[in-house]
């Protein structure tokens, strides 16, 4: 199996790497943040992507949305100190296969690990009951919302631009991060503008923020 390391604490990422391989698994690299993750695992490919949540310039959470839009192949296992509800929901719903704390200890983390490999989810018992259970709340409100006003869709690569442009980024950034000109991003920028009848870059951000794609301390 082999393994990228996402975390923005030095330390921590050199003894995980450690602890890693004198378990047999193969390091192929690190990064210290989401952007330098997308760049990583686009150039490495690896199987699995242990990411952690809170870093700067790009969040785990925005960027397992960003890896898996781009390479669904890769399994991404968050590996954090959030025991936040919301973290562990987002993290599903952006398409990671796991979502694992920093003080789990090392035999079920090796588990959940190799699990991975066999089809599982790296998912501990107590938080696989709490997503079933958000899940069918989600449901639920589905269909108590069904008749309100439909809120306009955004498509992946508007998500995305907004979602990094709501973190900070300029839109040379942005463009940098997702392979794209700046033209076509402040292009995307104006026609999600049109489409949430908001009326500059401000608006556009806040709107991703009340929409949970971004938290105000990333």
């Amino acid at each position: 199996m082999k393994i990228l390391l996402v975390d923005d604490h030095t330390l921590f990422l050199e003894g995980l790497a450690d602890l890693l391989n004198a378990r047999g698994f193969t390091i192929v690299g690190t990064a210290r943040d989401g952007v330098q993750a997308l760049e990583q695992a686009r150039a490495l490919n690896p199987d699995v992507i242990l990411m952690d949540i809170r870093m700067p310039r790009c969040d785990g959470l925005t960027a397992t949305r960003l890896i898996k839009s781009e390479l669904p192949n890769i399994q991404i296992v968050m590996l954090t100190t959030s025991n936040e509800d919301g973290d562990l929901f987002e993290a599903i719903k952006s398409g990671a296969s796991g979502y694992l704390l920093k003080s789990l200890e090392g035999k079920s983390f090796f588990e959940m690990l190799t699990g991975l490999e066999q089809g599982e989810a790296a998912l501990p018992r107590d938080l696989a009951a709490k997503v079933l259970k958000e899940f069918a709340a989600q449901a639920q409100r589905v269909g108590e919302a069904s008749q309100q006003e439909p809120i306009p869709s955004l498509t992946t690569r508007e998500r995305e631009i907004l979602t990094l442009a709501a973190q900070g980024m300029t839109y040379k950034e942005v463009g940098h991060t997702l392979h794209l000109s700046e033209h076509t991003v402040k292009f995307h920028m104006g026609d999600v503008l049109r489409r949430l009848h908001l009326k500059n870059r401000e608006q556009v951000i806040a709107y991703a923020r009340r929409a949970g794609w971004v938290k105000e301390n990333t």
